[in-house]
């Protein structure tokens, strides 16, 4: 088989730059060279390289809109392996009806430029059609931890999400994936969907990345209004008080959550879709006193955009 990091016929190329010569050829592939895939079968054979040659891939899956949360992904994909795999999809099956598919942004060109700084060696940008083939009709269904919180709010969301990474998964063939921890819910519902469907690939976290007072960086910050911006810090403050609280003895998860209502009440255009303490492993909503680990999460429309956030 044709190497498919070479141009063809081509057995042996020699890259030059002012820190490095790189021989790329036969077994050796240049690690200083993005390249750029968008045929699943493309993938598929690049990761068959890469896998043959010993290197461990480590894969961010992404719908692109790339920002520092995104980068800090990166960088722990790059600390954990040898080949880093990014894929850049806006995935039409997590969206429901009414959401934002069509006007979410497409900024692909910058999205590489950000890719190959962060030292990327391989974008996945599939079209729709690649990933769904005409007629597909199998989904990956979670059925446990995809219940409540936004799986209650956004029907049919996480079997988008389980869909997509799991064909992704099968494509891009990593040994280990980076999920951030802002994307509470959806972290454990890719970890759960790992180990029920025996993928040998290992779910590792991301911790949230933020903005200096606090708002979670996030590809939809960008649609709010300077004032509504500023509004929008109730998300974090909000998970503050809620810890202050509990810091200071309170364990009855409802007033927790008046607590947290209270305080995105204040704020003219937060509306709640959702406050919530759930068991840290079952994501079940608690409604007795807490004795085990919680996760403390929300998700709040603040005008248009819906924010979510989260603290364990």
């Amino acid at each position: 088989m044709a190497d498919p990091f070479l141009p063809k016929g081509v057995s042996l190329l020699i890259l030059e730059s002012e820190n490095a010569v790189v021989l790329w050829g036969g077994n050796a592939i240049a690690s200083d060279v993005m390249k750029i895939v968008e045929s699943a079968q493309e993938m598929r054979d690049t990761a068959r390289t890469l896998r043959a040659q010993g290197r461990c891939i480590g894969f961010v899956p992404t719908m692109g809109n790339l920002h520092d949360g995104h980068l800090s992904l990166i960088r722990i994909a790059k600390r954990q392996a040898d080949a880093v795999a990014v894929s850049i999809f806006v995935n039409p099956a997590q969206f429901g009806p009414r959401e934002d598919f069509a006007a979410y942004p497409r900024t692909f060109e910058a999205d590489c430029a950000l890719c190959e700084r962060e030292g990327v060696d391989l974008v996945f940008h599939p079209s729709v059609e690649e990933m769904y083939p005409e007629g597909a009709s199998t989904a990956v269904t979670e059925k446990a931890l995809s219940r409540d919180l936004c799986g209650a709010s956004r029907p049919g969301h996480f079997d988008g999400v389980c869909t997509v990474v799991a064909a992704l998964f099968h494509i891009v063939q990593p040994q280990l994936a980076v999920f951030g921890e802002k994307d509470a819910q959806q972290l454990r519902v890719i970890r759960r969907m790992v180990r029920d469907l025996h993928f040998p690939i290992e779910i590792v976290p991301g911790p949230t990345v933020r903005e200096a007072d606090g708002l979670a960086l996030s590809s939809r910050n960008q649609h709010l209004t300077p004032a509504q911006r500023g509004q929008a810090v109730c998300l974090r403050q909000a998970l503050d008080e809620a810890e202050r609280r509990f810091a200071a003895g309170e364990r009855d998860p409802q007033a927790l959550k008046d607590a947290m209502r209270a305080r995105i009440a204040r704020e003219p255009d937060a509306r709640i879709d959702y406050v919530e303490i759930a068991d840290d492993d079952t994501l079940t909503p608690l409604d007795g006193p807490i004795t085990r680990p919680a996760l403390a999460a929300l998700a709040v429309r603040i005008g248009q955009p819906r924010l979510i956030d989260n603290t364990v």
